[in-house]
């Protein structure tokens, strides 16, 4: 059973991958309903500088059929991500941000930004980040470029 009505989540989503994927099914296991955030094409190229293969719409429809392929009928919403945070520091509904055990790091940063909102802490639970065979972190940074495939397998020698 879900232990939070509503959790949030996000990412750019360029190449879908097994990170991914971890990120969102503890999501959906600790979440009754998920919101997914997909950054917009300009904040993913100011804020993080990424050159991406796929534009927002593409990326929503990519994560759209992957959760449908790897989740069946699971209750979420997908929002813009036009800041870093986005509805979980706006929606009092949340109760917890799933994030990368990277971008944990920021949840003190969330909680203030919630605490000045008016809104209640949320719990930020950690997923560790996928390993590809190299044992370096699966990103659509490396699959963009050739290094690995969406399974963290490497397609070329370091």
């Amino acid at each position: 059973m879900a232990r939070f009505r509503v959790v949030a989540t996000g990412g750019t989503f360029d190449e879908i991958h097994a990170g991914h994927i971890a990120l969102l099914a503890r999501a959906f296991e600790v979440g009754d309903r998920v919101i997914i955030g997909v950054t917009s094409n300009e904040f993913a190229s100011s804020y993080k500088g990424k050159k991406l293969n796929h534009g927002f719409d593409q990326r929503v429809a990519n994560l759209k059929r992957a959760i449908s392929e790897k989740f069946g009928d699971v209750k979420y919403q997908i929002a813009r991500l036009d800041s870093e945070f986005g509805p979980a520091v706006t929606t009092g509904e949340v109760g917890a941000l799933v994030a990368s055990a990277e971008t944990k790091a920021k949840g003190p940063k969330l909680n203030e930004i919630r605490r000045k909102n008016g809104l209640p802490p949320a719990e930020v639970i950690a997923v560790e980040m996928v390993k590809a065979d190299d044992g370096l972190p699966i990103s659509s940074t490396r699959i963009r470029a050739g290094e690995i495939d969406r399974n963290g397998r490497l397609l070329r020698p370091k």
